[in-house]
């Protein structure tokens, strides 16, 4: 044992001696001009390193170099600047004067992918013919041949031509490649724009060994996490994991095996597109659930709230997140395609089932050539178009609803939900943006509606006229005293600004019969309906019975939908009935008191 002891001893002094003397004898700043010229002759990229390098010898043995920048062939700016740069570099190749670096380490480093900062081909450069085969990782000036790269701390700087910069803050990223080019990646960073913080962390692996001709990789695992203005109160958050390629020659990519969750939103599908202008995308997604109202920000209650409680909840103008115009939106300069099946979808409190979109999307029109699905027993179908390509968007829909339950649906539409029943409705509604509330004021179309099976709640006509005749007359009574359900109503509407104006509004039941028209202020919250009911199977008085059967009473509902006041002068039309009754009496009293016609003229004897 103390012979191992003593043998492991020697080695450790052996070891740290001839480090020692390695240090001493070579200096590292030897391989400054040899650093410089292999990465010109590699990438065409200037390294510039500033200040002296020096040894570190533990943990492992490197370099340290102070500010250190790399930039592209007559760029602007540098693709990459750091503070600190650390070279690990191996033992055995330094014995002969030679370096060969197995890791590079940056710290505080700003890495630029910006137009300022990308390679700028020389106009007299030459060029190749247009069918020529490209080029491989060898002829093309660049690879990456480290087997490690580490970036902490660093800031990370995204634009893509003639859009704005995103800054990647608290940038770590560690890359290991083995000598197939197939590299281990590992990256985490955070981004804060327009008052919303986006947190990232992937894992993944990426096959290098065909670039630039092709990529292929997988992300194991992208954990993100989306919080600020704008957004759920709890923010957004899931994963993400993918297999995908790339075709350097025709730009185009594929994303398949697509796991993606959103809260308790879930996706799987695959995505294909390419990069050429105008760019590609194809979406296949299918979802066991989704969720939107806990993907989006509005709710039912926010709608419900006055312009002044909406205003109240509002921060500071300078905290209001920056209004972008619909020329700024990527689906102005893209061509997209969009397949989507959902199982369960909750939008709103209102559970779908059966969901399907087909949509696409020309340089900023949108066409919905599909959407449709089922609540419950119930389908509806909403195609239409959605233009951007105007600074205010403009909206053209075409719904179809058979049998879908009324009170849910009105609870959506953040819409008193009183009534009960199944809605049957065929429209075209035109307005512009897809905010429910600018619809409700704004919006513009007709359509043609029936209800089914239909129950306004605390308001039953049937029993409010049979009440009010009860409490002025005991000559006529109606014996059927159980409320029932409007079979069927029928109404022409025309929305305009707000204002939905009901015509030809007929229908009832057994017993009820309705005609009518009126108007329901969306944006004020008000209505003004006025129904003529007729009611039969009214026993007593022959001539009240007659008259309640064949003339309709006129129920008006007026007011704001907290307060609807309702007027029935069911009193009139008795008072009415009464003096034509009296006056019939009267007359007929009258010609009993007359005397015969071939007696009139006589004087008495």
């Amino acid at each position: 044992m103390r012979r191992v002891i003593t043998t492991l001893a020697i080695l450790f002094v052996v070891v740290v001696a001839g480090m020692t003397a390695l240090v001493l004898l070579v200096n590292p700043n030897d391989f400054r001009t040899y650093m410089v010229q292999q990465v010109a002759q590699r990438s065409g990229y200037q390294l510039e390193l500033h200040g002296d390098l020096r040894w570190h010898v533990w943990p492992k043995l490197s370099i340290l170099a102070g500010r250190t920048s790399l930039t592209a062939p007559g760029a602007t700016d540098p693709v990459v600047t750091a503070e600190n740069m650390r070279l690990d570099v191996n033992l055995w190749p330094l014995l002969s004067h030679q370096l060969s670096v197995s890791k590079v380490m940056l710290k505080n480093a700003v890495v630029r992918v910006t137009p300022e900062s990308e390679a700028v081909t020389a106009k007299n450069a030459p060029t190749g013919p247009r069918n020529s085969s490209p080029r491989t990782s060898s002829d093309n000036g660049w690879s990456f041949r480290i087997a490690q790269l580490q970036l902490s701390d660093s800031l990370l700087i995204w634009q893509p031509a003639g859009g704005e910069a995103i800054n990647f803050r608290d940038f770590n990223l560690n890359l290991e490649q083995n000598s197939s080019r197939v590299a281990s990646i590992s990256l985490d960073t955070r981004v804060s724009r327009d008052q919303q913080n986006l947190n990232l962390d992937l894992q993944g692996q990426l096959d290098a060994a065909q670039y630039p001709r092709s990529l292929k990789g997988q992300i194991s695992k992208l954990d993100y996490q989306l919080s600020g203005a704008d957004l759920p109160a709890e923010g957004i958050k899931g994963n993400v994991s993918l297999q995908g390629s790339w075709d350097g020659q025709t730009q185009r990519f594929d994303l398949n095996q697509l796991q993606v969750s959103a809260n308790d939103s879930a996706f799987s599908g695959n995505a294909s597109g390419d990069l050429l202008v105008p760019q590609q995308l194809a979406l296949n997604l299918h979802a066991t659930s989704l969720n939107f109202d806990r993907l989006l920000t509005t709710s039912v209650a926010d709608d419900t709230q006055t312009n002044a409680e909406r205003a109240s909840r509002r921060g500071p103008v300078i905290a209001e997140p920056r209004e972008r115009p619909n020329a700024d939106s990527p689906l102005n300069a893209m061509n997209l395609d969009l397949h989507l099946q959902a199982d369960n979808v909750l939008w709103r409190g209102l559970a779908l089932t059966d969901f399907r979109v087909k949509a696409n999307d020309r340089l900023g029109l949108m066409t919905l050539e599909t959407l449709e699905g089922h609540v419950g027993t119930g389908h509806f179908s909403v195609p239409g178009s959605v233009d951007i390509r105007q600074p205010v968007t403009q909206v053209a829909l075409q719904p179809e609803l058979h049998g879908i339950p009324l009170q849910p649906l009105l609870k959506a539409l953040a819409l008193p939900d009183a009534l009960r029943g199944d809605l049957d409705f065929k429209g075209s509604l035109q307005g512009e943006t897809l905010d429910l509330q600018q619809a409700k004021n704004s919006w513009h179309g007709t359509a043609d509606v029936q209800v089914n099976k239909l129950e306004m709640g605390q308001i039953d006509p049937q029993q409010m006229l049979q009440r009010a005749v009860a409490r002025i007359s005991n000559r006529v009574s109606n014996d059927d005293n159980v409320s029932h359900p409007i079979d069927q109503l029928n109404a022409s509407v025309t929305l305009n600004d707000g204002v939905m104006r009901l015509q030809n509004v007929q229908g009832g039941s057994d017993r009820l019969a309705l005609k009518g028209a009126g108007a329901i202020d969306l944006a004020r919250q008000s209505l003004d309906v006025t129904l003529g009911i007729q009611v039969s199977g009214w026993k007593g008085d022959d001539s009240l019975v007659n008259a309640l059967s064949q003339q309709s009473v006129p129920l008006r509902m007026y007011g704001s939908w907290q307060n609807v006041q309702y007027s029935l002068p069911v009193d009139q039309i008795m008072r009415q009935q009464l003096q034509n009754e009296a006056k019939s009496r009267l007359n007929q009293w009258l010609d009993s008191q007359s005397p015969p016609q071939g007696q009139r003229g006589k004087p008495h004897p």
